[in-house]
């Protein structure tokens, strides 16, 4: 006998569609349930036969796909649920620059040096003076925590006055990771409209347009004075979206209630930001494994090219945020023995709630609240993809992909008539979902959606009334995209 409670499900990114690589290092999922299918196709023979009998039922192909449940939390660089969400949006996550150990000493992180406060680095894309990089893992209390470039390079970035300790060899937990930027004492000052600078050239730092940042750090003398004097609440929620970059000025929409013009003066503003990715052409996919670790000898289900063709996340009130990811698959076998007898164990990030880490959920660029608070929000993501099949082949010999349908609900309490007018009117406006917990946030946005149904209706007595809209995603032309995620790794306020 077996029991789900045993079940190892491990994944490997492919480099070409249905090829597992050679001696993969698989990765364990975090998962609630799932229902993959690696199974035999069989038909019945339609001979005439005057014993009334049937033949054989003949086997003709093999089918791989199905889907995977998940409680969502901070999906790690490389982790299971951030290649998941890689191979739906058919796009790569578009990373700050980082430099990481991943387990082998001295290996990418290879020298701190104590009196210039140079880290030695292979090479890569390069960290660039002004921005904030996050170090951890490192043996020397003095080398972990986060720290301004003050001399940009691919190799040697140097943060002077971070005072590092000598460190020869870092361990295999080392890394690096830009989390932010931050300007000169006075220098970033607070714009009607976003953001400027007289010597940060925002140009440099690695920022995109349509991305989210959040102003402002911990320290007061990091955060504007207006932000400050807000208290905590206003702190927390001083996030805003970049809609334009020039070189001294970030202009920015979806600001924060209050946001109001400040020079900044003896300020060293703290801004964070993090990976983005949004929907794209480019096919990815993964080899998953199952292991049904409660056998004496465990059977090892294997199926290759698995394409995420649909997404769902959910948001209910009281309840954590879920979701699943269907794929569709090239070919499956089965064997006793696993592809990685060790593989890297599953992340520890904590499991989001709706109550308690959405932040804000939004339309419009306006929070939607009193009185039409949201129930319970729902984004679908479908790629419409298909198998392909040719005669001589076992499996698909391709999988075909479809159009991009992003869709959603938005369950909301009927306060007043503004959500339903905006349905009544059909003006397209926009959707997002910011998401925070430990000092890590996800930001999911729909950056151009209309309201296509929804009515309200009274289904008896003593019932609150509710106003469950759709809404469907088109092309932004601001971003060219559907939706858009951005994840932060670290932030602070």
């Amino acid at each position: 006998m077996t029991s789900s409670n045993r079940l190892r499900l491990t994944t490997v990114r492919e480099q070409d569609l249905g090829v597992t690589p050679n001696t993969p290092r698989m990765r364990t999922a975090r998962i609630t349930g799932e229902s993959l299918s690696y199974a035999p196709q069989f038909v019945s023979s339609n001979e005439l036969r005057d014993d009334r009998m049937n033949s054989d039922p003949i086997k003709v192909n093999e089918q791989n796909s199905g889907a995977i449940n998940f409680e969502l939390s901070y999906p790690v660089d490389s982790s299971p649920l951030s290649d998941f969400f890689q191979s739906l949006m058919f796009s790569a996550w578009q990373n700050t620059p980082q430099r990481d150990n991943d387990g082998t000493p001295d290996s990418v992180i290879t020298d701190v040096a104590d009196t210039t406060d140079v880290v030695t680095v292979t090479a890569g894309p390069a960290f660039v003076a002004g921005q904030l990089v996050r170090m951890t893992g490192f043996t020397n209390a003095a080398n972990n925590g986060v720290f301004k470039v003050t001399t940009g390079s691919a190799t040697v970035p140097a943060m002077l006055g971070a005072n590092f300790a000598a460190e020869a060899a870092p361990p295999a937990a080392a890394r690096m990771k830009v989390v932010g930027f931050e300007g000169a004492s006075g220098d970033i000052t607070a714009l009607a409209d976003g953001l400027g600078s007289t010597a940060l050239d925002f140009t440099t730092l690695g920022l995109r347009v349509g991305q989210w940042i959040k102003i402002g750090g911990t320290a007061d003398g990091s955060t504007f004075a207006f932000l400050v004097s807000g208290g905590a609440a206003k702190r927390a929620n001083a996030w805003a979206r970049i809609i334009a970059i020039t070189t001294n000025k970030l202009t920015l929409d979806n600001l924060p209630a209050g946001w109001i013009t400040d020079s900044g003066t003896a300020k060293t503003i703290r801004v964070f930001f993090g990976d983005q990715i949004k929907n794209g052409v480019s096919r990815s996919s993964l080899t998953i494994e199952r292991g049904f670790l409660g056998q004496t000898v465990p059977t090892y289900i294997v199926q290759a090219g698995m394409v995420a063709g649909q997404g769902e996340l959910n948001y209910t009130t009281e309840q954590q945020i879920t979701g699943s990811f269907t794929f569709q698959g090239m070919s499956g076998a089965q064997s006793t023995t696993s592809l990685d007898a060790s593989p890297e164990p599953p992340t520890s990030n904590p499991v989001l709630s709706a109550n308690v880490n959405v932040g804000r959920i939004a339309e419009s660029g306006v929070a939607v609240a009193a009185p039409n608070f949201v129930r319970s929000a729902q984004i679908t993501h479908n790629n419409n993809l298909r198998p392909i099949t040719a005669v001589g082949n076992v499996g698909s010999v391709d999988i075909g992909d479809g159009d991009c349908q992003v869709e959603g609900t938005l369950e909301t309490y009927f306060g007043s008539n503004a959500l339903f007018a905006k349905l009544i009117g059909g003006q397209p406006g926009s959707i997002n979902l910011r998401t925070t917990k430990g000092g890590q946030a996800l930001i999911d946005a729909i950056p151009r959606a209309t309201f296509t149904s929804g009515t309200p209706s009274a289904g008896g007595k003593n019932q609150d009334v509710m106003l469950n809209l759709a809404f469907q995603a088109s092309k932004d032309e601001l971003t060219s995209a559907h939706r858009i995620i951005d994840r932060l790794e670290y932030f602070e306020g």
